[in-house]
């Protein structure tokens, strides 16, 4: 059997890559093995998920969210990339991998995925194109950076899906490769998804060729919780700001120890805060914001546990 078709569960392919229907996997690793299966045909040769990421009060420090967006991936030797995405059913796309020039038609959604596949296959990962689902547990409602996991998610699945088997994809040469691809994206936070730990903080602000930094940032440890307040207003309604000024003042006469936005400091402000509040005052945090919301007639805002997680992760 070759490399290749251990990686894509073809015959005599070892029987962890059947991970759709491997009871003690996870659910969100299951569904998108089992969906890429669905809309390609094929089983997955690598199931990744990236963590969503968050920047702390302290500037230069990031840290990973317990919430992954996860990507399945085969390899093809035809040069197609197959796109697929259970957030967008009925816009899934079957387009030539071109490594330079203009990228073909495609749905708008398809379009950064398809650009990170160009950057690695120009690197040497999947030059002959790749099957690809990805999928997100969080929507952008709940204000946290949503294309940045997904970008990592892809990268570590696609790499993983070319390499032969037992070969860790170099987080590191990725993290360059998504830089250059998408300069737009918020670097501090892939460094998070690539490298984080559980109950710690990275320090992103230090020389990526230097080694990584971390501080001890574990709220459950102390007693804490640190929840994500998100709004229900569009974040382009002139009232977003107030909503959140209104609900973090609710959060804080509640017993709330702190609150800032998740982004990196001078970003336009998002529809949510992280919130960071002793245990016991979790109950009384959240009726407080929520006796005031819905008395003025506003949507009550959502609130989400966040655990300070680690790294992107390969379902073995």
């Amino acid at each position: 059997m070759t490399a290749a078709a251990a990686r894509a569960g073809g015959p005599g392919a070892p029987a962890g890559q059947d991970i759709a229907r491997r009871a003690t996997a996870d659910p969100l690793f299951r569904l998108v093995a089992y969906a890429l299966e669905a809309a390609h045909g094929r089983p997955p040769a690598a199931v990744w998920s990236a963590p969503y990421a968050f920047h702390l009060r302290s500037p230069g420090l990031v840290a990973a969210a317990g919430w992954p967006v996860a990507a399945a991936a085969a390899p093809r030797g035809d040069g197609l990339v197959r796109l697929s995405s259970l957030g967008h059913p009925a816009d899934g796309c079957d387009v030539p991998l071109v490594l330079s020039g203009p990228a073909p038609a495609m749905p708008a959604w398809a379009a950064r995925p398809y650009t990170v596949l160009r950057a690695l296959a120009r690197a040497g990962y999947g030059r002959g194109g790749s099957d690809l689902h990805v999928q997100g547990s969080l929507t952008a409602a709940a204000g946290l950076a949503t294309a940045e996991p997904a970008d990592c998610a892809v990268a570590l699945a696609v790499a993983d899906a070319h390499t032969p088997p037992g070969t860790d994809p170099d987080r590191a040469e990725l993290a360059r490769l998504l830089a250059g691809a998408l300069p737009d994206g918020d670097r501090a936070l892939r460094r998070a998804m690539l490298f984080a730990r559980p109950g710690e903080a990275l320090r992103a602000d230090r020389d990526p060729a230097q080694p990584h930094r971390y501080v001890a940032f574990d709220p459950a440890a102390s007693g804490a919780r640190l929840v994500l307040l998100a709004v229900r207003t569009d974040p382009n309604h002139p009232d977003l700001r107030a909503a959140l000024a209104r609900a973090v003042a609710c959060a804080s006469r509640a017993g709330a120890l702190s609150a800032w936005p998740p982004g990196p400091p001078g970003a336009r402000p998002g529809r949510s805060v992280l919130v960071l509040l002793p245990e016991e005052r979790l109950a009384a945090v959240r009726a407080a914001v929520a006796e005031d919301f819905r008395g003025r007639g506003r949507p009550v805002p959502r609130f989400l546990n966040i655990a300070v997680a680690g790294a992107a992760r390969r379902e073995e």
